[in-house]
């Protein structure tokens, strides 16, 4: 069985749709198992319904009439007969969404989230199969939340690998085409939960391990992975082949052409992952596998906009020593800031880091006791994998540098923007 994912770029309309079906004409869809995020910026209008839903805004109604309004168009330029069963099933989809929205009683933020932004995943799967069998493909939609069971970590949950394994073996059937959801899963009680901002990849590599697929294809709107973002760097080049190690390595530093947490499964099992264009879906692209990375190496740029760098220096001038780096990093964990970059010296101790759930002035609460504590906000951060000399003037370039760091293999800069 092959595993091909789809984000929401290649799905965010109907003739994204389409492109998927023309897509599957030409590589071939039978045996095939399709993982699929949420339609465009689905999510981020989510997020704004789960904003109105907490701030008891008068725009709650309005902000989830405009995500129904979005995928009803879609499902009006794909069906022309309005009878089609694709609509009821859309409908009935909206009306477990406003019924959460009016009958919950949780005041937990991260688990609110995850059960309206799931309904995303759900609705875009749910057209693309009725879409698929309008054309004549036999499929299984697959609700993924029956068979990733994961712990009631929302928004980030960890996997229980054992019954994920179990589920995903006995629930999917070979030689036709199986549709399901990224990004998703369940707990115990059978709650949504979410594997993190952009886990559709994870979802992939997790139903290939345990599927002991014959390959992962991430379908993305670029030729494959680039040496660099093309929308900050001219000249971006591909990287033909890359291996588990090396991939690995860009995705720990925020590469954002394949998840952090996609590649070790598939390195357990060897099994192959490509990441093709779907706008040119017979070109080569990139594969990671097994084996040794194309030589000379070419620099390679990560770039992590909306990052926090934080000094910490003792109070009395006393030294930062083991037992303070371990109670700070508790901290970090406690208050789930991602540490993306580590400097030290005798008595201060720096980080640049991610705030994603905005805990920061909580936690700058705490470190305030003992620390002095400096920060600047909105700086970002460069990685530059297999550096050279011309490779870094190009980051350093008439910008303000406030942190570098410098090993055998990579160099990383914090920067404020000028």
């Amino acid at each position: 069985m092959r595993v091909f994912k789809f984000g929401g770029a290649s799905v965010k309309d109907a003739d994204g749709i389409k492109n998927v079906y023309d897509v599957l004409q030409k590589v071939g869809f039978e045996d095939v198992l399709l993982v699929v995020s949420a339609m465009g910026k689905t999510t981020n209008a989510l997020e704004e319904v789960i904003k109105n839903y907490f701030e008891k805004s008068a725009e709650l109604n309005s902000s989830v009439q405009e995500v129904k309004k979005y995928h009803n168009q879609i499902v009006m330029d794909l069906f022309e007969d309005e009878k089609n069963e694709v609509f009821a099933a859309i409908n009935a989809q909206f009306s477990d969404l406003e019924y959460f929205l009016a009958h919950n009683k949780s005041p937990n933020y991260n688990f609110v989230y995850d059960q309206i932004v799931s309904y995303g995943e759900l609705i875009s799967t749910t057209i693309l199969s009725h879409f698929m069998s309008f054309m004549g493909i036999q499929t299984q939609w697959v609700d993924v939340r029956n068979l990733i069971k994961t712990d009631a970590n929302y928004r980030d949950a960890e996997l229980d690998w054992s019954l994920t394994q179990t589920n995903i073996s006995k629930n999917i059937k070979r030689k036709i085409l199986n549709i399901t959801q990224g990004f998703l899963g369940s707990d115990e009680n059978n709650f949504t939960t979410t594997l993190g901002r952009e886990g559709s990849d994870y979802t992939a590599a997790i139903f290939a391990y345990c599927l002991n697929a014959e390959s992962v294809t991430i379908w993305k709107d670029v030729p494959g992975v680039m040496n660099a973002d093309p929308r900050y760097f001219e000249n971006a080049s591909l990287l033909n082949q890359i291996s588990y190690r090396e991939a690995i390595e860009l995705a720990f530093y925020g590469a954002t052409v394949i998840h952090p947490k996609t590649l070790q499964p598939l390195q357990k099992k060897e099994i192959p992952l490509y990441v093709k264009s779907f706008i040119n879906p017979l070109l080569k692209g990139t594969s990671v596998a097994k084996g040794v990375d194309l030589e000379p190496y070419l620099p390679c740029f990560i770039v992590k906009r909306n990052q926090l760098l934080i000094s910490l220096s003792s109070i009395d001038f006393s030294f930062i020593m083991e037992e303070n780096i371990s109670e700070i990093f508790g901290l970090f964990h406690q208050f789930k800031l991602k540490v993306n970059l580590i400097q030290n010296s005798a008595i201060s101790f720096s980080v640049c880091v991610e705030d994603k759930f905005d805990n920061f002035n909580a936690l700058n609460a705490l470190l305030s006791k003992k620390f002095k504590v400096d920060f600047s906000e909105n700086v970002t951060l460069y990685t530059i994998r297999h550096f050279n000399d011309q490779a870094a003037q190009t980051v350093e370039e008439n910008k303000t540098v406030l942190l570098k760091q410098v090993s055998r293999e990579t160099m990383q800069v914090v920067i404020k923007e000028n």
